[in-house]
């Protein structure tokens, strides 16, 4: 089987089509966990679990192939700890319908920030080559995700464990004994397929074990963790211009304008405020600055996420869609008022997830962070923002000049979230970001085999 190398600065462009899908967990955690970061994965997690239904009807079909098997795997809590006995159960889903031998080559689809679904292994690229080239398919969830998470919970002392080496570990450990559980030949060629995060993790794993990885696949994956992600927002203004997908420069000014309409409703005192939350939908009052700087950042990731998931099945909201909401009126020869398209988009993208509200509450995002028990949901906030504070960064802001949003929430309130929560200064988390950078290379990993997939319209690469 041969796979597409990629240079050190193989960075480029392939935009694949949807039948290519990996995952709606692209991207959809990057930015920290505050109100923004929660709004777009509860949006990951909608479109996640209608494709996931998807797939469940199709494997009722009678002329359908069976749903794949769950599996676990007994891993190691402290891997660079031999005399450290703990362990944990790490969840893993096969599909085996188009394996041809045992020869054949396995494709391992790693989780990312998130639950991982049987649909990890039944649509998007691995499951896509698989029949043409005989694989086997295979989706790792990662440590501390889903039902992956290690008994004792998620206090600090715990999330020690949690980081992407760790994660790294387990894909060396699971590749091994995944090898003999299922009588993979040694022959076998083993390739890492993942999204955002876990893209990145595909691409370390073959640059730290390419003797066990015959090769990765990486979709917009940020191989450079950055502090100050403002990457994300520059690709989202690309994109509200973007005509093929229904964008233009008018939309892109009309997002400016509604979010300028409401930073003005903001500012004019109580009794717009009052108002501007009635008419957004909004669950509680605009009367503390940081809830106000929340509102704004949740109304600039229900932008994004639109750009972000313009297109997958399950999404609330097009790009196409979203402008022409904010341009409405201007066919008829009427002025269009932005904010009211915005209103009607926020209506419209909380009725498709089930809220009854816009939710943007600062003090109800650290009380659910601060929650150290396991949630059902797989969303995986407190998680993910540990991992942020302690090796990424990767917090979305709109300091650009050309960004249509407003420019809170700024930075540093979302790196008082590291200090709140975890109590990690700013000086840490910048020097946990050189250090990943250090370790894995940064923008140029010296890795061989790698295709990077970018599509021209992804928010997250950078």
């Amino acid at each position: 089987m041969k796979m597409p190398s990629a240079s050190r600065r193989g960075l480029g462009s392939m935009a694949l089509g949807p039948a290519l899908w990996l995952g709606p967990l692209l991207l959809a955690s990057l930015g920290g966990s505050s109100t923004p970061a929660s709004l777009l994965r509860r949006l990951s997690d909608h479109i996640q679990r209608f494709q996931e239904s998807s797939v469940l009807g199709l494997s009722l079909d009678p002329g359908m192939a069976a749903l794949p098997r769950e599996g676990w795997l007994e891993q190691p809590l402290d891997p660079f700890n031999a005399s450290d006995r703990r362990t944990f159960l790490q969840r893993y889903w096969i599909n085996d319908q188009h394996w041809a031998s045992r020869d054949g080559p396995v494709f391992l689809h790693l989780g990312g920030e998130g639950s991982l679904w049987p649909g990890s292994v039944m649509r998007g690229h691995p499951a896509a080559l698989a029949p043409a080239l005989g694989a086997l398919v295979i989706g790792l969830e990662h440590r501390f995700y889903g039902l992956s998470i290690p008994a004792g919970g998620l206090n600090t002392a715990q999330l020690r464990f949690l980081s992407s080496r760790h994660a790294l570990a387990d894909v060396v450990s699971a590749r091994l004994a995944l090898s003999r559980l299922h009588n993979v030949s040694s022959s076998s060629p083993w390739v890492c397929f993942g999204g955002s995060y876990a893209g990145s993790l595909a691409v370390w794993a073959r640059l730290k074990f390419p003797h066990l990885l015959f090769a990765a696949v990486a979709s917009s994956a940020p191989v450079r963790a950055v502090l100050d992600f403002s990457a994300y927002n520059e690709v989202v203004s690309r994109s509200l211009t973007n005509t093929a997908i229904g964008g233009s420069l008018e939309c892109r000014a009309a997002v400016s304008t509604a979010f300028a309409e409401v930073e003005r409703r903001l500012r004019a005192g109580d009794e717009a405020r009052t108002a501007l939350r009635a008419e957004l939908g909004a669950c509680s009052s605009l009367g503390r600055a940081e809830d106000r700087a929340e509102l704004l950042g949740a109304l600039q990731a229900l932008v994004g996420g639109t750009v972000q998931y313009n297109g997958q099945a399950g999404t609330p909201l097009s790009v196409r869609q979203l402008c022409g909401l904010l341009l409405e009126g201007r066919r008829n020869g009427s002025r269009p008022v932005p904010y009211h398209g915005l209103r009607r988009a926020v209506q419209l993208v909380m009725h498709s997830l089930g809220q009854r509200c816009l939710s943007f509450s600062r003090a109800e995002t650290l009380a659910q962070l601060r929650v150290t028990e396991p949630q059902v949901s797989g969303v995986g906030d407190r998680q993910w923002l540990y991992q942020t504070c302690t090796e990424f960064g990767f917090y979305v802001t709109c300091e650009d000049p050309t960004c249509p949003f407003s420019k809170l929430p700024a930075l540093p309130s979302q790196l008082e979230l590291c200090e709140q929560v975890f109590g990690l200064s700013t000086s840490s988390i910048v020097q946990a970001v050189a250090q990943t950078n250090s370790y894995y290379g940064g923008q140029t990993p010296v890795a061989t085999q790698v295709l990077f997939v970018n599509g021209i319209r992804t928010p997250g690469m950078c």
